[in-house]
C-alpha cells in the first residue's frame, strides 16, 4: 500500500483528529482512513460511531473510560494545569480540616 504525506493541516483540524483517536481508542492514522473513506463516499455511514463502546461491553471491566469519562478527565487535568501548587495545597488542607471536624 501507497503511504502518502498530508502537508498544512490547520490547527483545529489536527486536535479533531487527536480527540476522536482518544475518543475511540484508535490511532490517528485510522482516524485519517476512516474520515477518508467516508469523505470520499467509500463507506457507508457514521465510521466515527463504529468502535464506540457499548454497554456492558468487556472493555470496561479493564479499566477503560468512555468518551464522557474521559472528557471529564481532559477537563480536570485542565483545570489542575490552570491552577497555582499554593492554591491547590491550600484547598488540601482546608479539606483535611473540614474532615476532621465532622469526626
Amino acid at each position: 500500500m501507497p503511504d502518502i504525506v498530508v502537508r498544512h493541516i490547520d490547527e483545529q483540524m489536527a486536535e479533531r483528529i487527536k480527540t476522536l483517536a482518544r475518543e475511540r481508542r484508535w490511532s490517528i492514522n485510522e482516524v485519517i482512513l476512516h474520515a477518508l473513506r467516508y469523505g470520499l463516499g467509500l463507506s457507508a455511514g457514521d465510521v466515527f460511531s463504529e468502535l464506540l463502546l457499548q454497554p456492558g461491553d468487556i472493555a470496561h471491566l479493564t479499566g477503560a473510560w468512555d468518551a464522557e469519562e474521559q472528557a471529564a478527565f481532559q477537563e480536570a487535568l485542565a483545570a489542575l494545569a490552570q491552577a497555582s501548587p499554593s492554591s491547590l495545597a491550600d484547598a488540601a488542607q482546608r479539606q483535611a480540616s473540614v474532615s476532621d471536624e465532622s469526626f
